[in-house]
Formats: C-alpha cells, structure tokens, sequence
C-alpha cells in the first residue's frame, strides 16, 4: 500500500498505473467490508453512469471498481479545509457549523435512499440533455497532485504532447449545457471528491437554477423549510468546490503536470462565476481565492527549501538563501513552461506568481531576520535582497525572459523593514568592532610586550603593525558595506569611526601600565616610538573617510593626536629628566676645567638621534624641533642664572668653550634634521658678546635683537654678569644700546621666534643699593 498509494492534500490517495494493476492481479479489495457496505450505495451510482460524461473527454476514472472505492472517503460529505477561502465568505461560516453539517449529511444520505432503478433513469436523462454517447467505458478522475520526478526524453514528448492538449482544450473550451435536473448533493459532492470539475459544476449551476424557480414560484412571504436546507446546501456546495480549486491550484506550481487538465477547468469556472455574479447566490471573491491558492502554493514551496540550524552550519543562512533563489527560479520556471497554457490570459498568471513569490520571499525573509545575530549574516540578508534577488541569477535569470519585465526583479519590501536590517547590522557592526580591537590589543600584549621583543622595523621606521590590523579591518567593513548600499557604507563608516573614537584611550591606559617598569631601558623608548609611528599611520588612513563622515572622523583624529602627542612628550620628558642634571652644571666654574658633563649630554643627545631615525617624518619633524628648542633654551638658561661672572680675561676662555660647545651641537640637531635653524644663530652671538672687548658689545648687540626680538633688559644683564660686566658707566651703555634697539626695531623683529620669552633670568644683586634709576629699572618685574 505504502509503495502503490500517493498520498494528497485533502487526505485521500491517488492510484498509479503499478497500483492498479496489483490490485487487478491480487484481486484483493483494499477496504475493509464495513467500508464497502457504507460506500455500497455509490458503487452503485458510478454503474449507472457507465456512459460517456462531458467530463471523460478529458480525464478517466480507474477500470478497477475496487481502487475506485478506496478513492472515496469514509465520510459521506467531508470538504476538504483550505486557508483560500473566500474572505468573509457567509458559506464558511455556515459549512463549519456542526448543526449545519449535520442537517447537510441528512439531507444527503435521504437523497441517495431513492431507489436504483430511479437514480439510473434519471442519470439516463442527464446524459441525454447532455447529448453524450452511450459507449459504455469508465469514466477517470484527473490524476492529483503526485511526487515529481526527473523527465526522461519520453517523458519530455510526452510534455509536449500534453502541452497542446491543454492548449486545444483550453482555446476551444465551451460550458457543457446545463442539465435540467441536477444531481443529488451527495453525487455532485463525490464528483468534487473525485476531481470531476466540470459534471460537479454543471450539476450545481442547475440546482442553482433550480433554487431560483422554486424562490420565484413562491409567494414573498413563504420560505418552506426544504427550501431553506437547500439553500445552505448549495452554499456549502459552492465552498467545497472552491476549496477543491483552491488546493489544486495550490499544489499545481510545486507538481503542475499532473493536473494541468484541471487547471482550465479551474480557470472556466471561475470565468462563469464572475460572468453570474449578479444572480441570487453567487458567491463572490473567485478570482481574489485562486490568487489566495497562488500565494499559498508559493509559500509551501518556500517552506520545503533545506534550512539548516546555526549550529549544524556556521554558514546556514547564506546557503539557505542560494537554495531559495534556486526554488524560486525552478518555481518560475515550471509557471512559465507548464501553467500558463492552463489559463486565460487576462488571468495574468506569470505576473501572478512573480507578485506571489515577491510577497512569500518578503515574509520569509521577515521569519529569517529574527533568527539572525552575526553580521555575516545581516551581509548575507542585505546583498540577497539588494543584489542577488533582482540579478541574473534569481529573478534576472534568461530562463524568466521576456515575461518577467526588469521593472517588476526588485524585491518591493517596505523601507522601514529594509532599514532596520541594516540598522542591526551596523549596531552589530560596532559590536564586533569593538571584540576586535580588544583583540588587536590583546595580542599585541601576547606577541609583543610579554616576550618584550623589539619592533619591527618595517620600510626603515620602527612598526608594530597594529595600524595595519585595524586599518584592514575597517577597510573590509567598509568595502563589504559599499557593495551592498551606499547609504549603509555610511553608516558602516559611523560606527567604525566611533568605536575607533574610544580606542586609542583604552590602548593608553593598557600599555602605560605595562611599560611603568621598563622606563630605563631602550626597549621603552623603542615602543614608544613604534606606537607613535603606527597611530600616526592609522589617521592617515583614516583620512579617506573625510569626505563621507568628516565630523566623527574629526573626533578620531583629536583622540589620536592625543595618544600620539602623550607617546611623544613621554619619550621627550625621559630626555629631559636625562639631560637636565647635565645642562645645569654648565656655566659654572667647574665648567671650565670638567667636560664630562657636557659629553653626556652629547652623548644621550646622539642617542635621541639614533632612536628618532626610526621615526615616522610628520611626527619625527616635531619631535626634533621641540627636542632642539628644549637643548637650546636650557644651554642658554645657565648664563641667565648669575652663578658665575668671568675675571681676568676668563670671558674669552668661556666664549671659546661656549662656541666649540655650541658647535657640537648644532651638528646633532642638523643630523636630526631639525627644522628649527632660527635657533643656530643664539649661540654664535652670545658667544661674541662674551668673548669681545667691553667697548665693543654695544656694537654686537643688533644681530641678536634682530634675531630674537624677545630678548629683554634682564636676560642681557644676566649676560653682562657672566662677562664679568656688573656696574658702571659701560653696562649703563650697553643696556641703554639695547633700549635703543628694540624700539627701533619695533614689530619689524621675528616675533614667531620666540625663545627668550621662555626663558627666566636671575636678578642682578650687585646693582640694588644703586642711585642711578636706569640701574633700578631692570631688576623690576617687566625688565
């Protein structure tokens, strides 16, 4: 039984060729004996109807008597249940009713009580107002809906020829004549059990006219009880015929060449109904329940596409969308080659599916969306929907053309529904934005700072490649998104860019608390400036997105110019805290005689040198330029501070050390590539002031306020101490010359040069008790 029956959707089976012929070859009945003494009665009436029905044209019941009786159901009336019903059809409502049913089946079984030999002459004098012949064959049910299987070569003729059968059928169909009387409601009922179409539809337009002379022959005010029970007979009539349509209609895209026959069948009387709808008892919405019976054929067809779980496949949501784009293009397909000959062509039934299929893709697509969590598959939702759904290879496809119009391959979801993707997919986006930068700084705590290893030196600069790490990352985001919609490549951009916002505080606070214990060793500075090498690196190529999103990427530039610039004045406050011990113990007295302090500020200085060749440029420019104004200011601070004044011809000793002293380094700033040259001159001309004849300093004085406009009265007279000049008419000149000078000049001087500004000078004591004002006026605060 399992291997011979097929079962169908309204829960009875169909009987194949190999089932037929065990059954005759066995000859064993396949219902029990109860059961064919309930189904005795309608054996009976197939007998009567030996004779050929407008009906056996086209389709054959089975020759075997017995597979006809195990085609009838066990119940004497039970429609088969749809979700294509008529919308708020009164007849529904009416055909569930179990009071309804009940009277239904009473009236029906009192029907089928008439004697034999009546019901016999009466289906006589149906077949002759029909004009049938009297040839004496079987009449078959059209064939359900069966298992498809792969078409031989025979099999495809055999297509082709049942093709332009459908064709003939369909272009040269006419309604049979109506017979004057109809058949009883349980003989039109078993003829919509067995598929019989036509003969049921014909029998119920008479008992509709039927229905209708007994209203008019009738007095307004009467109303007979069997009128009124067969009033609900016909309607529930009329809601299993339509809901026989609709589950063949339903099930015609998935298996349409079993029942293409049906079809028209199907296409005819939903033509007559809406010819009669202005009759009494017309039922309305046929053609809105066969386009029901469409959508729900889709949607079944969508349901059966393999899924699997997230579990089973880490990639079940983008192989399950390539096997939906495939059904829906074999579904197209088989509308395209094998329904359209079944219809009419104001039926318009290609448009039909396409807008079926559009509208069952829409909601499973919604079921799928609730599923998704990972921003593969957010991708995988977007570029099915955007790209691969309206492309050649799903509804683009050459096997669809011409039929289906460019203007219809959109999928036309609703823009909120579109746009909640692809806000869950950004807000996913910025989720596993920030995982992977915490990744990123995880590993470079593996990788780097646990084995302390050196950096990388990478095109001739220290790198740690975390710029890189991140750079590829977000360019794949962005990239990824940019295939899919412009819009999202936006909002892609957004949410990169404020995550990488919060980045480089978190990379501070990380790697400060790591490095703390190695502040003294090379590695240290080593790290700092790969880091500073690597940020710097990553602004850069941030700087592609200036245009798209320049506010957020504003925000991303100040944070990181932020960790760059507090990477860089640590690695220059550990030079300071280095060297500043040295600077100090110049211009003293020990300083004439020891040089070992000067050679170790050289000597870290040149070290400072070293680490900054592998520098990036743009930030190495400024480190070296603060660098080398910090040298300089601090070298010419120790003649500010009065701690020692020059006698006995011992300013040109300390003019020439100065100069030698000076010389030196000025060669490592130029080797730094220091752009700073403004501050070479300093030097050179603090030296000639200190090194010539009292007369003359009046006279070196112009080239260093010219230079340094910012030089005042104090850090001259500090100048003038250390040259052993401390009182007396000549200093009185000298600064009076200076005086002179800087008004004379006036704005005409380099202000952006300003490195005395930052310098203090100490206060000259030996000029206190004075009586001269010019000797009181630049001990004041302004002087």
């Amino acid at each position: 039984m399992a291997e011979t029956g097929k079962e169908v959707v309204d829960g009875g089976y169909e009987w194949g060729e190999d089932a037929t012929k065990g059954m005759k070859n066995d000859g064993k009945q396949m219902e029990s004996p109860a059961k064919e003494k309930s189904l005795g009665l309608m054996k009976t009436l197939r007998e009567s109807f030996k004779g050929v029905s407008p009906m056996t044209l086209k389709n054959k019941r089975s020759e075997n008597t017995d597979s006809d009786q195990s085609h009838i159901s066990n119940s004497p009336l039970q429609p088969p249940s749809s979700p294509s019903l008529s919308r708020g059809s009164p007849s529904q409502s009416s055909f569930r009713s179990p009071k309804a049913e009940k009277a239904f089946l009473t009236r029906t079984k009192s029907d089928s009580a008439v004697g034999i030999t009546g019901m016999a002459k009466r289906s006589a004098s149906i077949r002759q107002s029909l004009g049938l012949s009297s040839k004496k064959h079987k009449q078959e049910p059209l064939q359900t809906v069966t298992e498809a299987m792969s078409l031989s070569e025979e099999d495809r003729l055999d297509s082709v020829k049942s093709i332009d059968k459908v064709l003939n059928l369909r272009d040269t169909y006419t309604l049979p004549e109506i017979p004057p009387l109809p058949l009883s409601v349980m003989e039109i009922n078993k003829l919509m059990e067995m598929e019989a179409l036509e003969e049921a539809y014909v029998n119920l337009l008479s008992l509709r006219l039927e229905l209708q002379r007994e209203h008019q022959a009738l007095d307004q005010e009467d109303c007979p009880i069997d009128l009124v029970h067969k009033e609900k007979d016909l309607s529930l009539l009329y809601g299993t015929l339509r809901n026989k349509m609709s589950i063949i209609v339903r099930n015609s895209s998935a298996l349409p060449s079993c029942n293409k026959e049906l079809l028209v069948y199907v296409a005819q009387i939903i033509l007559e109904e809406e010819k009669r709808q202005g009759e009494p008892g017309a039922m309305p919405g046929w053609r809105e329940a066969w386009r029901d019976a469409v959508r729900d054929g889709v949607r079944d067809t969508l349901k059966k596409v393999h899924l699997d779980s997230r579990e089973q496949n880490a990639s079940w949501l983008a192989v399950h969308l390539g096997l939906l784009g495939k059904a829906v293009v074999e579904d197209l397909e088989r509308v395209k080659t094998e329904l359209l000959s079944s219809y009419p062509a104001d039926f318009k039934v290609f448009e039909t599916y396409v807008s079926c299929h559009h509208e069952a893709v829409g909601e499973h697509l919604k079921t799928l969306f609730e599923k998704v969590t990972e921003l593969k598959d957010y991708h995988a939702l977007l570029d099915f929907i955007i790209h691969r759904y309206p492309s050649e290879k799903i509804m683009g496809s050459c096997s669809l053309q011409p039929e289906l119009k460019e203007d219809k391959r959109v999928l036309p979801l609703d823009k909120d529904f579109l746009n909640l993707i692809k806000d869950k997919y950004s807000s996913r986006l910025k989720a596993d934005m920030r995982t992977s930068l915490d990744r990123i700084l995880q590993l470079e705590n593996d990788e780097m700072w646990t084995e302390k290893r050196k950096p990388n030196i990478d095109e001739g600069i220290y790198s740690s490649h975390i710029d890189m790490d991140i750079w590829t990352n977000i360019k794949g985001l962005v990239q990824g998104s940019r295939r899919i919609d412009v819009n999202l490549e936006q909002k892609v951009v957004r949410s990169c860019l404020e995550e990488l916002k919060t980045f480089p505080k978190r990379f501070d606070s990380a790697f400060v608390e790591w490095s703390r214990p190695l502040s003294n060793s090379s590695l240290w500075a080593e790290y700092h400036i790969s880091y500073i090498n690597s940020f710097s690196a990553l602004k850069e190529h941030m700087e592609s997105f200036k245009d798209s999103c320049p506010i957020p990427l504003e925000l991303v530039r100040r944070e990181i110019d932020g960790l760059t610039t507090k990477l860089s004045q640590s690695v220059l406050e550990h030079f300071k805290t280095d060297v500043k011990p040295f600077l100090r113990r110049q211009m003293t007295g020990k300083w004439f005689s020891f040089d070992e302090d000067f050679s170790q500020l050289i000597e870290r200085t040149k070290n400072l040198s070293e680490q900054t060749k592998y520098m990036s440029p743009k930030p190495k420019q400024v480190f070296v330029n603060e660098a080398h104004i910090f040298v300089v200011k601090e070298y010419v601070s120790q003649l500010m501070k009065n701690n020692y004044s020059c006698k006995n011809r011992k300013n040109e000793t300390a003019a020439t050390k100065i100069a030698n002293q000076w010389e030196e380094l000025k060669e490592i700033f130029q080797e730094m590539n220091s752009t700073s040259e403004w501050l070479h001159p300093v030097g050179d001309q603090l030296s000639k002031i200190i090194g010539c004849r009292k007369s003359d300093v009046k006279h070196n004085l112009q080239p260093l306020v010219e230079n340094y406009p910012d030089i005042r009265r104090s850090h001259l007279s500090a100048v003038l101490y250390f040259r052993g000049i401390i009182r007396g008419r000549e200093r009185h000149i000298i600064l009076q010359r200076l005086a002179e000078l800087k008004e004379s000049i006036g704005n005409a001087g380099n202000k952006e040069h300003a490195l005395f500004n930052q310098i203090q000078a100490a206060v000259n004591t030996e000029c206190l008790p004075g009586t001269t004002f010019s000797c009181l006026s630049f001990i004041m605060p302004n002087s």
